[in-house]
């Protein structure tokens, strides 16, 4: 079988990479390879504990997608990568030849060997597997106390949905802090504050020495002598990249054990493009190699991959992942982008934050109105804006996409004290108290 584009992988990458390049080029044949024929939105796992409730309301209709577009889906496991020969060779023993192949191969989650008794049944991880998820959740049925270990972004949505499904909860984190990787002091504690309000347990700064039972969990104990009554313990220790396809075809993997790419996305195969989770990332500001694995990085890529195939243009490019990401605890939403303070200082930037809490709507007699917390982290010399963090309601999260636009322009404090803003009453702050500019003015009156 021939194709012009071979896609490995159909989650969100996989998805942007092969509708870029057939929308690019239209004449060009793109074939998709996916493992499962049915390919889960990523963002929304977590929701399966709880809300979503079954992994068919999870579901990405990739194929229908697909057809619509004359792109053709193969379910099926790409085995190995001749770069020789430009071909692919499933499982079943078929080949499939390419000009580009874009490999969006995503990630795995980290197994939690260092932990003994995580190999005990009712230990469970959060994968993109349809199939294993349908176990978990069938298995958790019969399950009242869980335990999750970790309190990044996974872990706290999965706490907090498996919270309101009636479960006892307990969320344990070995760093002072949830969301320690993502957000300051000031606004991780508030989420901490809301998880706790909302049913979940939270203990932070102690470490699991092992999980409980003989064959099954019976308890999470920690290095401080305490005891967590679990009959399931949920792995949410982060994840790493899967690259064992790139790595067994020759393609130079990073030291953080990424897929090698370019600004292009390309590899060191200038046939073969890498997207996703998979994919080298270097941070925007920072400019060092980062462990950021999200799905809007993931189709930011893909979007410049796919444009770049046949033909690279240079001014569509991969400059850095901005790490943008919002998510939600009931009716109160997080969001951040770019730098936060704590990671300003350990690179010594010189820098100023400035923050203002204000209300989303007004008047602030509205129904629905919520407090609206807004911190940047600013360059003191050049006024520009290096980062933002948001605590407020849920329209949290387009404020946070613009932050993140106002980062990746490079935007100034005095760019933002001039900027117009649309505001209405029902879905905005009031434009004489809008909190994003108070923060900009909090951070000008420092940078005097």
């Amino acid at each position: 079988m021939k194709s012009d584009v071979l896609v490995i992988g159909s989650s969100a990458a996989g998805l942007v990479a092969a509708t870029t390049a057939k929308r690019c080029y239209p004449e060009k044949k793109v074939v998709v390879v996916s493992r499962q024929p049915k390919t889960l939105v990523p963002c929304g796992i977590p929701y399966l504990f709880g809300a979503l409730a079954k992994t068919d309301n999870d579901i990405m209709p990739v194929d229908k997608m697909f057809a619509g577009l004359g792109i053709e889906l193969i379910t099926g496991e790409v085995e190995s990568v001749d770069r020789e020969a430009r071909q692919v060779t499933l499982a079943d023993g078929k080949n499939i030849a390419y000009e580009r192949l874009v490999l969006g191969t995503g990630s795995l989650p980290r197994q939690a060997t260092f932990i003994a008794g995580a190999e005990l049944k009712n230990v469970f991880y959060v994968p993109k597997d349809k199939v294993y998820l349908d176990g978990v959740l069938q298995q958790l049925e019969n399950c009242q106390k869980i335990a999750v270990i970790g309190a990044g972004f996974i872990g706290v949505e999965v706490a907090d949905e498996l919270a309101q499904n009636d479960k006892q909860v307990t969320l344990i984190e070995r760093l002072p802090t949830i969301l320690p990787l993502a957000f300051d002091v000031d606004v991780a504690s508030r989420v901490e504050q809301l998880l706790a309000e909302r049913g979940v347990s939270v203990r932070t700064d102690v470490e699991v020495e092992h999980i409980g039972g003989s064959s099954a969990v019976d308890g999470v104990f920690l290095r401080d002598g305490s005891k967590i009554e679990a009959d399931a313990v949920i792995m949410a220790v982060g994840y790493r990249p899967e690259v064992q396809l790139a790595q067994d075809a020759g393609l130079p993997i990073s030291p953080l054990g990424f897929i090698r790419v370019d600004e292009y996305m390309r590899t060191e195969d200038p046939h073969i493009f890498a997207v996703g989770d998979c994919a080298e990332k270097r941070d925007f500001v920072t400019r060092k190699p980062v462990m950021t694995m999200l799905a809007s990085t993931a189709c930011a890529e893909a979007r410049i991959a796919g444009m770049n195939l046949f033909g690279l243009s240079a001014i569509k490019t991969f400059n850095g992942t901005i790490s943008i990401f919002s998510t939600a605890i009931g009716t109160t939403g997080i969001g951040i982008a770019g730098l936060t303070e704590k990671i300003a200082a350990e690179e010594n930037f010189i820098y100023v934050t400035g923050a203002f809490e204000g209300i989303d709507h007004h008047p602030g007699t509205l129904a629905g109105t919520h407090k609206q917390y807004v911190k940047l982290v600013v360059g003191k010399e050049s006024g520009v804006i290096l980062g933002g963090e948001v605590y407020g309601g849920l329209s949290v999260g387009e404020l946070i996409n613009t932050i993140g636009i106002i980062i990746q322009s490079r935007m100034t404090v005095n760019g933002l004290l001039t900027a117009q803003l649309g505001t209405h009453p029902l879905l905005t702050a009031s434009p004489a108290g809008y909190p994003l500019v108070k923060a900009a003015e909090d951070a000008a009156i420092k940078m005097r």
